[in-house]
């Protein structure tokens, strides 16, 4: 039997962006690299970042404070919606505002979702082969960070919707052989001052 190890998760959100979101701010790039200096004691295998500029600048300015850990571009840590309900899976009391919402993307963007979403999570999640534990960072965008923190809950798969990240903040979650996924971190800022933090996240949920 081959032996697995545990796996340890760190999700981070790209870092603020511009209203195109063709680059980060300046106070994006401050986030990025705040994250890296999170992240030095860790013992990353690997960073993983999306396909669009806001995750890949933020990949490689943290990157630059954890040198020898390898970038690695990948369209499952992309931005997509990774699944569409159906009315009776809502809450009813929030069903026309979800279909809503969601009624305003594409239908390229609802339809490649779900298989990226279902790839992620053959991609970032469960215990790894072997006798040592790996630590990997993915630098991804809000609607992952929502499924991914889902899916370790085992909540149902509409519930990705609500769950919100602010900029460069961090997630952690730990899968082991024989156990339950278990969110270590959830949305932590703690390595960004107070006026970094937030940005990203909806002003009526900052606390």
């Amino acid at each position: 039997m081959t032996a697995t190890a545990a796996r340890y998760l760190y999700l981070a959100r790209h870092g603020e962006a511009s209203p195109d979101e063709s680059e980060l701010t300046d106070a994006g790039r401050q986030q990025a690299v705040l994250l890296g200096e999170r992240l030095r004691a860790v013992p990353l295998a690997a960073i993983h970042h999306g396909p669009l500029a806001r995750a890949e600048q933020t990949a490689r300015l943290a990157g630059e404070r954890l040198p020898g850990v390898p970038l690695h571009r990948s369209e499952a840590a992309g931005d997509y919606l990774p699944h569409l309900p159906a009315r009776e899976e809502l809450p009813p009391v929030a069903a026309d505002a979800w279909l809503g919402f969601l009624g305003g993307f594409t239908a390229e963007e609802r339809e490649r979702g779900p298989g990226l979403a279902a790839a992620a999570l053959a991609e970032f999640t469960g215990p790894v082969a072997g006798e040592e534990p790996r630590h990997e960072l993915v630098v991804t965008h809000n609607f992952l960070v929502g499924w991914l923190v889902r899916a370790a809950l085992d909540a149902p798969k509409w519930r990705w919707l609500g769950i919100n990240h602010a900029n460069a903040a961090l997630t952690v979650i730990r899968y082991v052989p024989d156990r339950p996924p278990a969110v270590l971190l959830f949305n932590d800022t703690g390595h960004l001052p107070v006026g970094l933090r937030w940005t990203g996240f909806p002003e009526e949920l900052h606390v």
